[in-house]
């Protein structure tokens, strides 16, 4: 079997795995079976005579070949896609804007910026896809989304390892706050260094630690960027901001 017999449906099944970081994943987003995607890209293997993807014990990676096949299944499935919708009478979607967020940038960053759009542009109309900042970044390599609004934290490095390189634009940076009661040690000074976290008793919300629990400074980083007591006040704490980018493809 040649790349040149390559299904199409296999094309779309491989571009989703790329995108969504799993075959499990991509199946749902698909309503395929996993074991339906599991079959569509081994005959695409076969048909590209190489390994399209690295299993991995959290997901795929895309080998050397498989960056390729992505490259021209973007471009294939776009065209067909464009092609069916002429032939059904419908006009082309140059209006429509692909956007994926992480979850706390859809509380305020991403309404404001879509009322902003809505105003000025009301002729484009934007999909919006959640998601995590490195699944996101798959999907843009995928070409299933346009641009990503991305969280980032020191040291702040590209968003991958991946060629070309994607444009990045930092919107802003905040630094993060703890709150303490106001006797607490920490509450003397003006500001708190990551490393005096270390060892803090914490307050954890569900699905974290245990209320109680000893959580080190580099379990905090990951978590909440707040977290609360009784009879609080805040500092900020230096160290660790935080920033937002919207990348996407050069060229």
């Amino acid at each position: 079997m040649a790349f040149t017999d390559a299904s199409l449906t296999a094309l779309r099944v491989f571009r989703e795995v790329a995108g969504r970081g799993t075959l499990t994943a991509a199946a749902t987003a698909l309503g395929y079976t996993q074991s339906a995607v599991s079959r569509q890209i081994a005959a695409l293997e076969r048909a590209a005579g190489a390994e399209l993807l690295e299993r991995r014990h959290d997901g795929v990676r895309l080998t050397p070949a498989g960056r390729i096949v992505l490259r021209h299944a973007a471009v294939v499935v776009d065209q067909v896609d464009a092609g069916a919708r002429e032939l059904a009478g419908l006009p082309d979607e140059p209006s429509t804007v692909r956007l994926g967020f992480f979850a706390s940038a859809g509380a305020v960053l991403v309404p404001r910026a879509l009322a902003a759009l809505r105003a000025g542009h009301p002729a484009i109309t934007v999909h919006t896809r959640e998601g995590s900042t490195p699944s996101l970044v798959r999907a843009l390599r995928a070409g299933a989304i346009d641009l990503a609004l991305l969280g980032s934290a020191p040291p702040f490095r590209p968003p991958d390892a991946e060629s070309p390189a994607l444009e990045v634009s930092v919107l802003y940076e905040r630094s993060l706050r703890v709150a303490v009661p106001a006797a607490h040690p920490l509450a003397r000074g003006d500001y708190i260094d990551v490393a005096d976290l270390h060892g803090q008793r914490w307050i954890a919300g569900p699905g974290s630690a245990a209320a109680g629990e000893r959580v080190t400074a580099p379990a905090w980083a990951r978590g909440p960027a707040w977290t609360s007591v009784p009879r609080s006040c805040t500092r900020p704490a230096t160290g660790w901001p935080s920033s937002a980018w919207w990348p996407r493809a050069r060229g």
